[in-house]
């Protein structure tokens, strides 16, 4: 049975290959994002029913009113996967920059939050949903320089816990990924286009690209009605955790 999948930050990295996966199924999505002509053209490469939102979802009166201006028919939303979120900078606390604090805690934690608490009264209208968060192995384990990227998921994971049980009575379903690291525009936004930096992340092992991520969602989106994945914590062979890579160049 198709369904309406709404996705944030569809615009790049695990947001756009999770959009293109449902697509493939013939699903139907909601794709939004602040970069208007990336969205249309994404739009147009896909094979399905596409609306596209254009907000930030920092800004809590532009997502209410986004989701409150929805047209009838696509109203009864299935599946939300909150994606939207960033990394910026990678400092020492006592050398960080307060603006990227702000701007982490209003994406990843409020940004969540927002959209989150205007879809879920059409889910429990329904009695049917299901909610799948990006968190971040990073919100298991905090390590040098993470400080408040860390704790952003941290909150992502605890927020995602709580949820599924206040929505329990309401049969919806909620899920938090937690990927390790991954080769999209992730680091490259955290190093503020630093391409020299943002490529050092990734030497001497193979990372997860955004496609991984998208087969996960896509399948924890697609068990019986009666299974709900809860949690998964992924990484590429060559990551164990937060710590410990292999950059050998043999994983």
């Amino acid at each position: 049975m198709h369904k309406i999948v709404l996705i944030t930050g569809a615009t790049s990295g695990f947001g756009e290959a999770t959009a293109r996966q449902f697509a493939a199924a013939g699903h139907r999505l909601i794709i939004t994002g602040r970069r208007k002509e990336r969205l249309e053209a994404l739009k147009q490469d896909l094979k399905t029913d596409v609306l596209p939102l254009v907000f930030d979802v920092q800004d809590k009166d532009a997502v209410f009113a986004a989701i409150a201006s929805l047209p009838a028919e696509w109203k009864d939303i299935d599946i939300l996967v909150n994606n939207a979120g960033l990394a910026l900078g990678r400092d020492h606390f006592n050398e960080a920059n307060l603006d990227d604090w702000e701007t982490m805690l209003d994406t990843n934690v409020k940004g969540l939050l927002y959209v989150s608490k205007a879809v879920v009264p059409l889910m429990i209208a329904r009695q049917n949903g299901h909610i799948i968060n990006l968190g971040s192995i990073a919100g298991k384990e905090v390590y040098e320089k993470g400080n408040v990227y860390c704790a952003s998921k941290y909150a992502v994971d605890a927020i995602s816990k709580s949820i599924r049980i206040d929505l329990l009575q309401h049969r919806i379903k909620v899920t938090v990924i937690h990927p390790g690291a991954a080769d999209t525009e992730f680091s490259k936004v955290r190093f503020k286009g630093d391409m020299d930096q943002a490529q050092k992340i990734y030497e001497g092992y193979t990372p997860l690209r955004a496609e991984d991520v998208a087969d996960t969602i896509f399948y924890c989106a697609n068990l019986p009605a009666h299974v709900c994945i809860n949690e998964v914590n992924m990484t590429c062979l060559a990551q164990a955790n937060s710590f410990y890579y292999n950059r050998s160049g043999n994983a």
